[in-house]
């Protein structure tokens, strides 16, 4: 827990690192899955996530929120530019949900060779058990550190053995009030209401965006691009629809051992193929590789938040007060008491993200039992109750601070406050009717 009342932890409370990590789908202009190898094999920051043509970003760790967005729209320049000269131009989709599917063959496994082949088993081994549909939700993950500078002002002079004891604690107990208050994140960023009906029916039928003439001198018949599907989600991939694992995992926040050991057991268990199999809106990442052996290992280097959708409004899909906000957001979770979640209130929290996914805040509720006594408040109460204990834990902190801080906090707000400007109603009020057709039209407009 931050002590804030300290004035060296308030001159270091803003100083960190952010890294991004993004998927996104390759498409033709006509709203189809491309059929073409990855474009750039020997890039490390663009590789491929689970098809082939699904591309994924990874940018350094920056020392700003800036810093990192620019970063990730330089990669999203270099593809877009690569891909739009081919001999069939492509182009990357802006949205979570998937364009146009003909069928599995049209989301090909990625293929990895060498060293890196296992790669290519294990997205078989997904594609098995989940089936390739679900694999092509595309979103954006934001890994966040805190300054080493904040950590050793905070923990003070210790040996390094003490240090990396406090730093492992300090972020379990980050992760656990993350895992119980991130549904905010979903609320605020959710963007992917409308959905193409091939996502439910398999191809529904050959996609054109012409007029075909089946017979000589007859009149054309319309072939429409698409069917829009609207699920009642505002952030399908995050909601009951998505990208989930089979069971509701309960986590050990005790120490790095025992949340190891907790993921362990699932893998043990046959329920997990790997850590990376782990389907939960929070990580806890060492330096390299993800693996349960490196975290105890090295310890905790950063947190991973794993639930943001891609954001057509913005260059890279990502808009920097989005960014800014997870900052702050974890900065206040850190400065706050533990709270220390028991094996029911987890798997509460698993569903109050879920229904923080939903499009109509006002139909669904959160389990928070600290909401002035009450056991649930809609989803859109919760999140204007969380957001004012944010905004009044900064507010005597603002004469400290950079300018941006208020003014991203006020944007966060209106969100909830406003549902008019949340990401998920403005797409389905600019996409509904035409999804494809208005989708790849975005698309094109980024080359």
């Amino acid at each position: 827990m931050l002590h804030i009342d300290s004035p060296e932890i308030r001159k270091c409370l803003l100083k960190g690192k952010f890294g991004l990590e993004k998927e996104g789908l390759r498409v033709y202009e006509d709203a189809s899955m491309a059929h073409t190898p990855h474009p750039f094999p020997h890039d490390s920051h663009i590789t491929c996530d689970f098809s082939e043509n699904q591309t994924e970003i990874n940018t350094c760790a920056e020392p700003s929120a800036e810093g990192a967005v620019h970063a990730l729209e330089a990669y999203d320049r270099q593809i877009r530019k690569k891909i739009g000269t081919l001999e069939r131009p492509e182009y990357l989709w802006p949205f979570s949900n998937p364009p146009y599917l003909a069928g599995e063959e049209d989301i090909p496994v990625a293929q990895f060779t060498g060293p890196l082949a296992s790669k290519t088993r294990y997205r078989e081994y997904l594609s098995d058990r989940y089936g390739r549909y679900k694999m092509t939700f595309s979103g954006i993950h934001v890994n966040y550190s805190f300054s080493e500078e904040l950590l050793k002002k905070e923990y003070g002079h210790c040996s390094p053995c003490r240090s990396r004891y406090f730093r492992d604690r300090f972020y379990l107990e980050l992760a656990e009030k993350t895992a119980a208050y991130g549904w905010l994140l979903v609320v605020l960023t959710a963007a992917s209401p409308i959905m193409d009906a091939s996502y439910f029916e398999g191809g529904y039928a050959p996609l054109r965006s012409t007029k075909e003439r089946p017979v000589p001198g007859e009149p054309a018949a319309e072939n429409p691009a698409g069917r829009d599907v609207f699920t009642g989600m505002a952030s399908v991939r995050c909601s009951e629809l998505g990208y989930w694992n089979a069971f509701t995992p309960v986590l050990d926040y005790t120490d790095v051992g025992a949340y190891s050991d907790s993921i362990g057991r699932y893998i043990d268990a046959g329920l997990l193929y790997s850590v990376s199999e782990l389907y939960y809106p929070v990580r806890l990442k060492s330096k390299g590789e993800n693996s349960l052996d490196g975290l105890k290992e090295s310890g905790v280097d950063h947190i991973e938040l794993r639930m943001f959708d891609l954001n057509p409004f913005s260059k890279a899909c990502i808009d920097v007060r989005d960014v800014q906000f997870t900052q702050l957001f974890l900065v206040w979770l850190a400065s706050i008491p533990r709270y220390s979640m028991t094996q029911a209130e987890q798997v509460f929290a698993v569903r109050n993200y879920k229904n923080a996914a939903r499009y109509d805040l006002n139909t669904v509720r959160i389990v928070m039992p600290e909401l002035t006594g009450k056991a649930a408040d809609s989803a859109q109460g919760a999140a204007l109750y969380v957001m004012d204990r944010i905004m009044d834990f900064y507010r005597p902190l603002l004469p400290d601070l950079p300018g941006w801080v208020e003014e991203v906090l006020r944007f966060e707000k209106a969100k909830i406050v406003s549902p008019g400007l949340r990401y998920a109603v403005r797409a389905r009020e600019e996409l509904s009717g035409s999804f494809l057709e208005k989708g790849i039209a975005h698309a094109m407009k980024k080359n």
